[in-house]
């Protein structure tokens, strides 16, 4: 057998922070949802070395509406989680990704008369 030498990593290079496919899956399905209701139009996708941002817009050409950061640095502090509004406002932290997500969700709910 051959001796396997690992892929050097620089110094001081961090990896990139990014969504699992679970905590994707749930925020494509509350975008949809809300694209569905007419609230949302566009999306973006930001992954970096501190945070991965996914971010929803009315209209491409304004500011997210919404931003859903995650910051691993937070994971013992405040939660990783946090629902950032339009104004850059943090509306919501959290440890779980679906209470943070809540907020927005509740947007869906429509008053149904008897």
């Amino acid at each position: 057998m051959g001796i396997v030498t690992p892929f050097p990593a620089g110094a001081g290079q961090a990896r990139q922070v990014a969504f699992d496919r679970a905590e994707l899956m749930r925020i494509l399905d509350l975008y949809g949802r809300m694209v569905a209701a007419g609230h949302w139009r566009d999306y973006a996708i930001d992954l970096g070395r501190e945070a991965a941002v996914f971010s929803a817009f009315r209209r491409a050409t304004e500011r997210p509406e919404f931003r859903v950061e995650k910051r691993p640095a937070l994971r013992n502090r405040q939660g990783m989680w946090a629902l950032v509004g339009e104004a850059g406002q943090v509306v919501r932290r959290g440890h779980e990704l679906g209470p943070v997500l809540a907020p927005v969700e509740r947007r869906l709910m429509k008053l149904v008369e008897e």
